[in-house]
């Protein structure tokens, strides 16, 4: 979920690439915890209706993994209502900054990937030898927007039961998971922000959630 306003560009429909910063917790749940109510958190006056979506994403890197290495993950994902291709860069602070590009942008799909010449060009300074497929993730996300009493997304929760495997070594491995992103109404100050997400931390806590074994999906899938 985009945290902040289109650009100017965006809005103009430029080609340009868009531009996210992405603030979110993750915690890792059994198959059976229960979502819990997130109204008990100050600032959420409303959970939406559940929708459903299917994800399948396409994970790219070098054969040593030269973007992971330097904090970013590149991928070309269906489904959802941010498809597209995506490169997330390190973490700035509370959050990490992603790049979008349209899904039609050049060819492939998630049974026939490439990555566009456009997207090889603007991650150059980052590699320099050619890109492969790591790893393949596919995700039935139940997503639910957390309102304030103006209807204001406050944040957005999703519930993704993950399948994953390495494309390099062979290696599958599911999971389910639980992400909480800040949405264009949520907490603007650091001190606002770190409030809102430990109350989100504690009710997630206190319906059974975990804090998350690894830093992202991909790492996860990489045995990272």
């Amino acid at each position: 979920m985009r945290s902040d306003p289109p650009t100017t560009d965006e809005a103009a429909g430029s080609t340009d690439p868009s531009r996210t910063l992405e603030v979110e917790v993750t915690f890792d749940v059994d198959p059976s915890t229960p979502v819990p109510d997130w109204t008990a958190v100050a600032g959420i006056d409303r959970v939406g209706e559940p929708e459903l979506r299917e994800l399948d994403a396409v994970y790219y890197d070098t054969a040593d993994y030269a973007l992971g290495r330097a904090g970013y993950a590149l991928r070309r994902r269906e489904g959802g209502p941010d498809a597209g291709w995506h490169l997330k860069g390190p973490r700035e602070g509370a959050g990490r900054m992603e790049t979008g590009w349209p899904l039609d942008t050049g060819g492939g799909s998630a049974s026939v990937p490439g990555v566009p010449p456009e997207i090889v060009a603007h991650v150059g300074h980052l590699v320099s030898d050619p890109l492969i497929v790591i790893a393949r993730i596919r995700n039935t996300r139940t997503a639910y927007a957390l309102t304030d009493a103006d209807g204001g997304v406050v944040a957005e929760m999703v519930d993704d039961r993950v399948r994953a495997r390495d494309e390099v070594r062979g290696t599958e491995r599911a999971w389910r998971e639980w992400e909480i992103e800040a949405g264009p109404a949520g907490p603007v100050g650091t001190a606002e922000r770190t409030a809102f997400f430990d109350a989100i931390t504690i009710a997630a806590h206190q319906a059974g959630a975990r804090e998350a074994s690894s830093d992202s999906k991909l790492a996860r899938a990489l045995g990272l």
